[in-house]
């Protein structure tokens, strides 16, 4: 696989990225993440002009019929309004993973449940902006949330009568650990068509390495057998596994192949980039066996899809839909915009990473958003005033990377996420030939 980053600190260059293909040369054009194939001679023509100035090479892209059109002003997002909540409905895990941005649950204070009063005005909050016909989602996390599982169940019916009584529609999630499900929370998030994240780092003893109890024991089988429930029923309902990737667990096809063949919607993959205790960061080398897992696991998804068969493998599933959709994001997410978080207490942060730190301190419910903070914040995240990012051809897609991970860790994954959009890029252009139909009707996912 050859790379070509042109990372050689041209302004100009970094608005473009070439990448060889099967079916010849295409480019990037990353303001729009527009993808065009391209004769060599256009990109040598393309460097050449690059090193005049940005006119002569918008100039030239005209006479060729491609677009020039500025998408990103590099302008940041000013007050947006309130689209999604999380609530840390429960500040406290029966689980000791070993990497837990939430520091085993707790968020580095006492374990504490949120009370009625603060999910009550955090519901109310999120449905005060909303207009008719508009789409907010409600999120509950923690900690393990199912342990507060009944304020779980009295925010959705709350928040579901809203919805029906201003014409708002609303989506829910959780993520949890499912070492607290039930058979009944099945049929009830099958009611209210949750999309459910359970978090699994491998299968069997692996996922035990990082996933056990306090007292040491592995979870692996008991998440096992509560899961079966919310995996048969799942139809309004849809159930997904997250595996955080650490240096225990780098070895992904047979995990991904595994939970496939368990009937989950969809599988994803995220490297360790910030533990609270330094405990499985993912360096250099990990990031290099993860890419090459990834594209392994990125491969059969090619193959599966262009033999007409579903292969649930989210990271590329949602990266090929970006590109299709020609995303272009000068934000990763919403966080501290249109998202934020809620702790126990009821104060806001940027987004669930950040309850009860101080470095994505949003406001509270109480006071509302601290519109100072949250200013400040959306200058200085917008990806074109960063560095490295503004010099980067992959910022619109990537866009700067999670915010959490790159205040508390920076960002040691660059190459990584280069490697992986590049890969993505060309199973793109690959499937647009031999499987177009990928991208029409319903076979793309939503």
């Amino acid at each position: 696989m050859r790379v070509n980053y042109l990372s050689d600190g041209s302004e100009v260059l970094s608005k473009f990225h070439f990448f060889d293909t099967e079916y010849g040369l295409h480019m990037l054009i990353a303001d729009g993440s527009q993808v065009y194939g391209i004769e060599p001679e256009l990109q040598q023509e393309i460097e050449a002009a690059a090193k005049q100035n940005t006119d002569t090479v918008e100039i030239l892209l005209q006479q060729y019929g491609l677009t020039a059109k500025t998408f990103i002003d590099g302008q940041p997002l000013s007050q947006p309004p309130l689209k999604a909540l999380s609530l840390a409905v429960a500040q406290k895990c029966n689980l000791g993973c070993t990497y837990c941005y939430a520091q085993e649950g707790s968020f580095g204070g006492f374990a504490k449940n949120m009370s009625w009063e603060v999910a009550k005005a955090a519901v109310e909050r999120l449905f005060e902006e909303a207009q008719p016909e508009e789409r907010v989602n409600l999120s509950f996390l923690g900690g393990e949330p199912l342990v507060n599982r009944q304020l779980i169940q009295a925010a959705t019916q709350l928040a579901f009568g809203l919805s029906q009584k201003k014409g708002v529609k609303i989506g829910f999630s959780i993520t949890t650990n499912g070492t607290f499900l039930e058979p009944e929370d099945a049929d009830f998030f099958e009611r209210y068509g949750f999309a459910v994240t359970v978090s699994l780092d491998g299968v069997g003893e692996v996922h035990d390495r990082t996933r056990s109890f306090k007292s040491g024991k592995g979870s692996y089988e008991r998440v096992m057998a509560n899961i079966k429930p919310l995996l048969s029923q799942q139809r309004q309902m849809q159930v997904s596994a997250r595996v955080t990737v650490t240096p225990k667990n780098l070895y992904l096809r047979e995990t991904l192949e595994h939970f496939i063949g368990l009937g989950f919607h969809s599988i994803g993959f995220s490297p360790m980039l910030s533990s609270p205790t330094g405990r499985e960061h993912m360096e250099t080398e990990g990031l290099q066996v993860m890419l090459a897992q990834m594209i392994d696991c990125g491969q059969e998804f090619e193959r599966q899809t262009i033999a007409g068969n579903r292969y649930p493998f989210a990271n590329i599933t949602s990266a090929i839909q970006q590109i299709h959709r020609g995303t272009h994001r000068p934000y990763p997410c919403g966080a501290g915009a249109g998202y934020m978080g809620v702790s126990a207490e009821g104060n806001l942060s940027a987004c669930h990473r950040f309850v009860d730190d101080e470095a994505g301190f949003m406001g509270s419910l109480k006071n509302g958003i601290d519109r100072e903070k949250q200013d400040r914040w959306l200058a200085e995240r917008q990806v074109d005033r960063q560095e490295p990012c503004n010099s980067c051809w992959a910022r619109y897609l990537c866009s700067g990377g999670c915010h959490y991970e790159v205040i508390h860790r920076g960002r040691p994954a660059c190459d990584y996420i280069r490697g992986w959009l590049h890969f993505c890029l060309q199973t793109y252009v690959s499937l647009l030939e031999k499987s177009p139909d990928y991208f029409t009707g319903d076979r793309i996912p939503i």
